[in-house]
């Protein structure tokens, strides 16, 4: 795990004394009972917020172990307080919740938070681990729920509503609502910069998992100018999905000398991967040239984009185990296709349509251009083929994302 200074506080249980029971926290008054000592709120021993990649990760260390029932007995919650930098300027609250019916992973909510309070709660998309039965760590993408990376101050609310706590405020014995921190924290993010991802796998690769109902659409020989490639960017943006450019280096400077354009590819999500310097049927050459061919454009992109690329795809589909092997000792994926829309030979926009709809299927490469030729018909098929994949209830991943390729950030 990643941070930087003044972003991971950790603080040990002597803490919580400092914690008064039921104060006011983020404006809120916190609730207790008198009479019966109510259900304690579980103790959080120590707790931190830190920065990995995109990737924002909370791990929280109670005094007692995580389960959906000790959360539902005395309607017990955990929530992560987030306010912007400056003090009282509150985000939002993302809370724990108990696995759904019949489920054993636990969840994260996220409620928005203004003056009139936080307002309705959504499940968010988080990878939840437990590090043993009292801590837990969740990592999500921080733009799932709040635009933009900014400098956030936080801090982990442990609260209990039930029994004596649901009573109006008078002395209590045991706390109703522990912060921890006992001032919220600051966290010092900063947007994540794409440069590279790493290959791992099978070295050769036709297709994704078929047990996942995911599809990779994927453009050769660009950047291009009929149409030009920002076309295709801004249509994949417009319908939110992420695809994979495979670039032929020698035009990169003709056709987005300043890498706007692939810049603008790596910020929607999309990947970007070699399909050397200048279109070679690769099983021609050498391998001194053929190592040149590769190293040549990916220079390229990175001069371009600060991202060094890890996936490649032979021209014409050219490729041979040595070929194979000495693509992978440089770094790269060989990525294959095992859906081909042939629009490279233009045969019209409903036949591009219908072949990439009537092939689709679980894990698939669909093999399109963006370059290498005029690309109309395949700008104009990718509304059609988008709607009915996803009608169908297919989520677009880049092939990164298709493989579970690891990223890296800095």
């Amino acid at each position: 795990m990643l941070s930087t200074p003044g972003l991971v506080r950790r603080w040990t249980a002597g803490a919580l004394a400092a914690v008064a029971v039921c104060t006011a926290v983020f404006g809120e008054r916190v609730a207790a009972a008198a009479g019966p000592t109510p259900p304690a709120a579980f103790g959080v021993l120590a707790a931190s917020l830190s920065q990995d990649g995109r990737r924002l990760s909370w791990t929280v260390t109670l005094d007692h172990d995580f389960s959906g029932g000790a959360f539902r007995r005395g309607r017990r919650t955990l929530c992560l307080w987030l306010e912007r930098r400056s003090p009282g300027a509150m985000t939002g609250r993302l809370c724990v919740l108990p696995p759904a019916r019949r489920g054993r992973t636990l969840r994260l909510t996220f409620a928005r938070v203004t003056a009139r309070g936080p307002g309705r709660a959504r499940v968010v998309a988080a990878t939840i681990t437990r590090g043993g039965r009292d801590e837990l760590t969740a990592s999500l993408i921080p733009t799932d729920f709040d635009p933009g990376y900014r400098a956030l101050r936080w801090q982990v609310r442990s609260t209990v509503a039930g029994g004596a706590c649901a009573a109006p405020a008078v002395a209590a014995v045991a706390p109703c609502s522990i912060a921890f921190p006992a001032r919220p924290a600051l966290a010092r993010l900063h947007t994540p910069v794409l440069v590279g991802c790493v290959a791992s796998g099978r070295s050769l690769v036709f297709g994704g998992s078929q047990h996942r109902h995911e599809i990779a659409l994927t453009f050769d020989d660009g950047p291009w100018g009929t149409p030009p490639s920002i076309d295709f960017v801004n249509l994949l943006a417009r319908y939110h999905v992420p695809a994979t450019f495979f670039e032929i280096g020698s035009q990169i400077s003709r056709y987005d000398p300043t890498g706007a354009i692939e810049r603008r590819m790596l910020a929607d999500g999309d990947m970007i991967g070699d399909h050397t310097w200048t279109h070679p049927d690769m099983l021609t050459l050498p391998p001194a040239a053929q190592t040149a061919q590769l190293r040549l454009t990916a220079d390229a992109i990175r001069r371009a984009t600060g991202f060094t690329p890890c996936l490649w795809r032979p021209p014409y589909g050219a490729i041979s185990p040595r070929l194979d092997s000495l693509a992978r000792g440089l770094g790269f994926l060989t990525i294959y296709w095992n859906v081909d829309t042939r629009d490279w030979s233009l045969p019209g926009v409903a036949s591009i349509e219908r072949t990439a709809l009537s092939n689709a299927s679980n894990g698939a490469i669909v093999l399109m251009h963006f370059g290498g030729g005029p690309r109309y018909e395949t700008y104009a098929a990718l509304p059609t083929i988008i709607t009915a994949l996803r009608s169908r209830g297919y989520r677009f991943v880049n092939v990164a994302q298709l493989l579970g390729l690891r990223m890296i950030y800095r």
